[in-house]
């Protein structure tokens, strides 16, 4: 069964119900106008002949029929007292074909005339001062059948249902055509899930807007597969470089509860806040992810860097050149945050000294934390920024940060 909400659905009743109005409503319009506009143009065409026959006959007779005007060939002259004294061939030798006269003071009479044959639209025009004496000039012409039949609302109503049923069908087509490649794209989406996001949709060679919606899907599918692979990563990166600091808390614990030294519980407290580093880490990245609001305000960066290196204690010396009146707008707490993990690794891997220089380029401020240590390899530059990472030589070294 077709389904009443497809869009398929949708766009052939929209169709068949407004051009039904449009259709139903012009054939309805035309059976009732055209026959008395047909009519009246035809009486129109009679009266004319009339009216030239009359002028005709004003100085001369007719000699033989009378010859077909405005292609009008039923032509009469009737004296008023009912004698036909001239007619065209195909009146040749018939009565008049109609008893109708001027009246009232009017020069002209419209009538309408059965015969077995057919029924005739006839005009009559009088006039008193011809060479015939006062007659009646009478011009008539063969009503079509469709004026006085029902046949012509037939024909009407019948093409209005049919060529709506062509436009039905056409719309319900065309409409399956254009949306044929949106349910191949839909059935390709439908086999896709959260375990293999490697398919990807078809793209149509159509170069339309279906086209476009095909390749947007896959750059969406592309951006869902790496938004799950960095998901995955993180959770086995996470669970990794939590096991570390709870398990050596465990063991830690465990050995403390047999001797209570101070330094296994002095190690046992370690652990336990760098577990809370973790967790804090963790959940920073989440309301990063999330898009979380962050509360900004303007900072000296200078001063915010100064106090920062005061207030921690590290194992080289650090050197602070700082250009006054360095402003930025952002968080207090997460600036600090990103130069404690800079001053932290320079101070892990320097080899003698720190430098922070903070200073102005343009409209933007420059934070750069200098150590003298072993660097990182140019190829390995980008890796950095990536989550948990972290390169060999850092982890032969110290156990190190989580990346």
């Amino acid at each position: 069964m077709v389904n009443r909400r497809s869009i398929r659905a949708k766009m052939t009743l929209a169709t068949v119900v407004s051009f039904g109005v449009v259709l139903l409503g012009g054939a309805a319009l035309i059976s009732v106008t055209w026959p008395n506009r047909a009519r009246a143009d035809l009486t129109e065409q009679v009266a004319t002949a009339s009216r030239h026959v009359t002028t005709i006959i004003d100085n001369r007779r007719f000699d033989g029929p009378i010859q077909p005007l405005n292609g009008i060939g039923l032509l009469q002259v009737v004296t008023y007292d009912g004698r036909v004294v001239a007619a065209s061939a195909g009146l040749a030798g018939q009565p008049p074909i109609t008893n109708a006269r001027p009246t009232g003071g009017d020069s002209q009479v419209d009538t309408r005339v059965c015969l077995p044959e057919g029924c005739l639209i006839v005009v009559g025009t009088s006039n008193r001062a011809t060479v015939y004496g006062p007659v009646v000039a009478y011009a008539a012409v063969r009503e079509p059948f469709l004026l006085n039949s029902s046949y012509l609302r037939l024909v009407l109503f019948a093409s209005a249902v049919l060529l709506l049923a062509l436009m039905a069908w056409g719309t319900w087509y065309g409409v399956g055509r254009v949306l044929a490649p949106v349910e191949v794209i839909r059935r390709g989406l439908q086999r896709i899930n959260a375990e293999d996001l490697s398919r990807r949709v078809a793209v149509p060679d159509t170069q339309d807007e279906v086209a476009e919606l095909a390749v947007t899907v896959n750059e969406t599918l592309d951006r869902l597969e790496d938004a799950v692979d960095r998901h995955r990563r993180f959770v086995s990166d996470a669970s990794h470089e939590l096991r570390t600091p709870i398990t050596g808390l465990m063991v830690r614990l465990e050995e403390g509860l047999h001797d209570r030294s101070e330094a296994d519980w002095r190690a046992a407290l370690d652990d336990a806040r760098r577990l809370a580093d973790i967790v804090e880490d963790l959940l920073l990245m989440a309301r990063l992810d999330a898009g979380a609001p962050v509360k900004k305000k303007r900072l000296d960066l200078g001063r915010l860097v100064e106090d920062e290196v005061a207030r921690r204690p590290s194992r080289l010396p650090v050197t602070v050149r700082a250009e006054p009146g360095v402003y930025v707008r952002g968080n207090r707490l997460r600036l600090a945050r990103l130069l404690i993990n800079l001053l932290s690794n320079a101070d892990r891997y320097g080899d003698s000294k720190v430098e922070v220089h903070v200073r102005s380029s343009g409209d933007q401020a420059v934070l750069e934390v200098v150590d003298d240590g072993p660097g990182i390899p140019e190829e390995m530059r980008e890796r950095v920024f990536e989550r948990f990472t972290r390169l060999d030589k850092t982890r032969s070294r110290d156990v190190g940060g989580v990346g």
